[in-house]
């Protein structure tokens, strides 16, 4: 499981620092492996190497042969997917069950952009007598992707599977917490025969690393996801070079539960939107607000559903894996601990017996009548903790689920046909889900937010505008 090497115009070499990255397992705290820590010279190689692709052979293939290369990657993606599943969970620390959950996916945006690749279609312009107007949708050139280490695979998928349908090249910035299964595509891409140079993958700190990509000034777009905080300096530096950018930041997103829901149907979800790879998931269903008439019928349900949840090694494959680090793992403990000191734990889930004292676990924890405007309710905590807060009139709850300065995911759960389309309209999120949660990941919906939760479209076909540039042609013939 070494990996101190980068890739930069389809070699493998060793980055410009001596010292290498340590990568943990979480379940265990033992050093796995190591990764190469880019510098700045590195990035300007990979920006340099994915400029040459662009003037060679990946910038003279056709859309429909980019396509097959994607698609054959996507194949050889599943041709590995055992291996792909077994590393992941062991850098991620999520349960194997989800880590194969996350290969398939990869797999499939692969699949579904390699399908797209050539039906980015432009449009004639009705105008003035003599021209002929027409419109073409152009690679931005480089993109720059800085991926977070919650879900590498899925986040490559579709960042940098939608760029390359588009006939950009890529730089990637893994999260120097969790590049293994980057490095390990990489291998795989080149294998199924993408060309060199098309995709290159720097490893290291984000200070060094992604600061000098999210600023260079031959990349054309930047991609992120992560924090709001170091999104907003992500959009500073591009924004020196005139330079769009994607941005996938953080969530607090509601699930409403009326008095009329399928509360048998709604449950799993309820839960498992919250406690899904460790609630460290930007689009977690963190707040459930649940209408007075089933409130306590609900939350007696949930309490005993969290309270039989086991938390253990990702090789366990139990309902929860450790944090991904012992720093996330201080952070969250520091919202339980406020919860329990302001008497708000309603249920706990519990860490297995057996899990090796290193690992970063925490358990699940419910929190019960939490006050809308407690930090609880209003700060993402990237963790096992979901709060519970009941709500009177239909109102209310759209008050409540807006009343963050996030907007990524909503859940509406109702009968009322009526109320699904108000709240589908009143709530302000990039995504609303009616009577279900997430619709299993659905690679072709558009994902993204507003507000602190970001700007920009990644996921489906709408991605693919995201990656590209429009231009218009107007040409006068008489």
């Amino acid at each position: 499981m070494k990996s101190n090497t980068l890739l930069i115009g389809g070699r493998w070499r060793r980055a410009d620092a001596a010292e290498a990255i340590p990568v943990e397992d979480p379940s265990t705290g033992e050093v796995i492996a190591d990764i190469a820590a880019a510098t700045a010279a590195d990035v300007d190689g990979a920006v340099e190497a994915a400029r040459a692709a662009l003037d060679s052979d990946w910038g003279a293939l056709a859309a429909a042969d980019r396509g097959r290369i994607l698609a054959n990657i996507g194949q050889a993606v599943l041709a590995y997917v055992d291996d792909l599943a077994v590393l992941e969970a062991r850098d991620v620390g999520k349960p194997l069950s989800q880590a194969r959950a996350d290969v398939v996916a990869l797999a499939r945006y692969m699949e579904f952009y390699g399908g797209a690749a050539d039906k980015v279609h432009g449009e004639t312009i009705p105008f003035k007598a003599g021209y002929t107007v027409y419109t073409l949708w152009e690679p931005h050139g480089v993109t720059g992707h800085i991926i977070p280490w919650n879900y590498p695979m899925q986040i490559i998928g579709r960042s940098v599977g939608a760029a390359l349908a588009m006939g950009n090249a890529a730089v990637l910035k893994p999260a120097e917490q969790a590049s293994l299964t980057a490095l390990a595509f990489a291998r795989i891409a080149m294998e199924a025969g993408l060309p060199a140079g098309a995709l290159n993958v720097i490893t290291g700190l984000g200070s060094v690393a992604g600061a000098a990509l999210a600023g260079h000034a031959g990349v054309g777009h930047v991609s992120f996801t992560g924090s709001t905080g170091v999104g907003a300096m992500i959009q500073q530096a591009a924004a020196a070079n005139a330079v769009p950018v994607t941005l996938e930041l953080g969530g607090k997103s509601p699930q409403i539960v009326f008095d009329d829901a399928d509360l048998e149907k709604a449950l799993p979800f309820l839960v498992n939107a919250g406690i899904q790879n460790a609630g460290q998931t930007c689009s977690a269903g963190s707040r459930i607000l649940v209408q007075t008439g089933v409130y306590r019928q609900l939350l007696s349900a949930l309490k005993e559903r969290y309270e039989a949840l086991r938390v253990g090694p990702a090789m366990a494959d139990l309902d929860v894996g450790p944090l991904i680090s012992a720093r996330q793992k201080a952070m969250v403990e520091g919202y339980l601990e406020l919860g329990r000191a302001d008497g708000l734990v309603a249920a706990e889930g519990r860490i297995v017996e057996d899990a090796p004292a290193g690992g970063h676990y925490v358990r699940p924890t419910l929190f019960a009548d939490v006050p809308a405007d407690h930090r609880l309710a209003q700060e993402e905590i990237f963790g096992p903790a979901v709060v519970v807060t009941p709500f009177e009139t239909e109102d209310e709850a759209v008050a409540l689920a807006n009343g963050t300065d996030y907007g990524l995911v909503a859940g509406v759960w109702t009968a009322d046909g009526g109320r699904q389309m108000r709240l589908a309209r009143r709530l302000r999120a990039g995504q609303v889900f009616l009577n279900n949660y997430g619709a299993a990941g659905g690679v072709e919906l558009p994902f993204g937010g507003v507000g602190k939760s970001g700007h920009g479209r990644e996921k489906g076909f709408e991605a693919l505008y995201g990656f590209s540039t429009l231009k218009t042609v107007a040409a006068y013939h008489g």
